[in-house]
């Protein structure tokens, strides 16, 4: 069960980095450097992981996994101090906060830490652990050895300072976020952070009661699984907690993609019948939806803009009371506004590939309180759900009815 336990948080981890990747190419730097956080520690638990560490356990250098995963989680470790640093601003009148200033100089001192780090465990792996024979579990079979207490508290050393730095400033964060979700995130993380010191505060403890007394092998597995669980826990913690505050932007853009698959109809009527509006020729709707080249909110800003501006050159195709007769007939409809433009482009629609363009233009659309781009593409999508409802024939019915109020 419990290796059931790691593969769950391995994979979950796998998915925030695999959700957070577009920050390696259009995000800032300490969003790059999130990622690099989420990234390091994936690879750190997929390597403790029993598939994985098998196939490593293959390459002939004893407990290698065990040294890949110390160097994948100090990656990880200068990567989110960085972030944790950059992501915390000056404060009232320009001056520093003195936590803020410890941050950044921690996080600074963090790279060339990490080397060093590295250089030492690889010494240490190397020169004071037992390697003499393969271990299943890097701190139970070693439990005792005073070479693997050294190494192994050289590289909690690093996981000290982070949880410490990252719970204090998570912790202060959440107090001071605006938003409701941004608070429960921060607080997550900052809860894991505390979990993560005392995990660690706890992994140096076993490694050196056991090296002063005899322990048996069976009590030192207990606790190693038990403080392997509250990892696993934490590193699940953190997950839901840099989730939480991305849900907003996520429902955002599905609520984008969502508005641009119901006005699409409208979109596509109007692009066809005027060449060049849009930036490029319209496409099927699926290709359309599926095109990841451009953010999803840029494409909507723009359709709407593609829209209003094929509706003034339609203006000079539509018969002048053409708005008076669609205002009529769709006066019983259940969205008589909707309808009613819904109408007047379905009906002035004819007239593109059959009347040249007039000298002037018909009576303008009527006046749209739009504050922003979401309350205009809520609109388009009110007239582009009746405008798909409309047949041919009622187009020309409406037509008719214009002709008859014209004469």
């Amino acid at each position: 069960m419990f290796d059931y336990f790691k593969y769950l948080t391995a994979a979950v981890m796998t998915v925030i980095a695999l959700w957070r990747l577009p920050a390696v190419r259009y995000g800032d730097s300490h969003r790059r450097a999130l990622w690099g956080g989420y990234s390091g520690f994936a690879v750190a638990l997929w390597l403790y992981t029993p598939a994985v560490k098998s196939v490593v356990d293959h390459v002939p250098v004893v407990d290698l996994s065990a040294l890949l995963r110390h160097f994948a989680s100090t990656a990880a470790i200068v990567a989110a101090l960085t972030y944790v640093a950059a992501s915390y601003g000056t404060g009232v009148g320009g001056v520093v906060p003195r936590h803020v200033a410890v941050s950044r100089w921690i996080a600074r001192a963090s790279y060339k830490a990490g080397a060093i780090g590295v250089a030492l465990l690889t010494v240490l792996f190397f020169t004071v652990v037992d390697r003499s024979n393969p271990s299943e579990d890097f701190l139970v079979d070693h439990a005792g050895q005073w070479g693997a207490a050294v190494y192994m508290t050289a590289f909690y050393f690093a996981p000290l300072v982070t949880t410490t730095v990252c719970g204090y400033q998570w912790t202060r964060a959440a107090r001071q976020a605006e938003s409701t979700s941004m608070r429960i995130g921060l607080a997550l993380m900052g809860i894991a952070m505390w979990m993560g010191l005392i995990h660690t505060v706890a992994r140096i403890t076993i490694l050196w009661v056991a090296v002063a007394f005899p322990v048996g092998a069976s009590r030192v597995l207990f606790l190693v699984d038990a403080t392997s669980i509250w990892m696993d826990l934490l590193f699940l913690i953190v997950a839901a907690g840099a989730s939480i505050p991305t849900t907003r932007a996520a429902v955002a853009r599905w609520k984008a993609g969502d508005t641009l698959y119901r006005i699409y109809p409208l979109w596509f009527d109007l692009m066809k019948a005027f060449p060049g509006t849009s930036l490029y020729p319209p496409r099927r709707r699926f290709s359309e939806l599926m095109q990841l080249s451009v953010p999803i909110d840029v494409r909507l800003d723009r359709w709407t803009q593609d829209i209003a501006d094929a509706y003034e050159k339609l203006r000079y195709y539509a018969p002048h009371c053409l708005m008076f007769a669609a205002e009529d007939i769709s006066a019983t409809h259940s969205d008589p506004d909707a309808a009613a433009e819904a109408y007047w482009v379905k009906a002035a629609l004819q007239f593109t590939d059959t009347t040249p363009v007039g000298p002037h233009s018909a009576v303008p659309l009527r006046e749209k309180p739009f504050v922003d781009t979401a309350s205009e593409a809520a609109w388009l999508e009110r007239v582009s759900r009746a405008y798909s409802r409309i047949t041919p024939e009622q187009a020309r019915e409406l037509l008719r009815v214009e002709a008859e109020m014209d004469i």
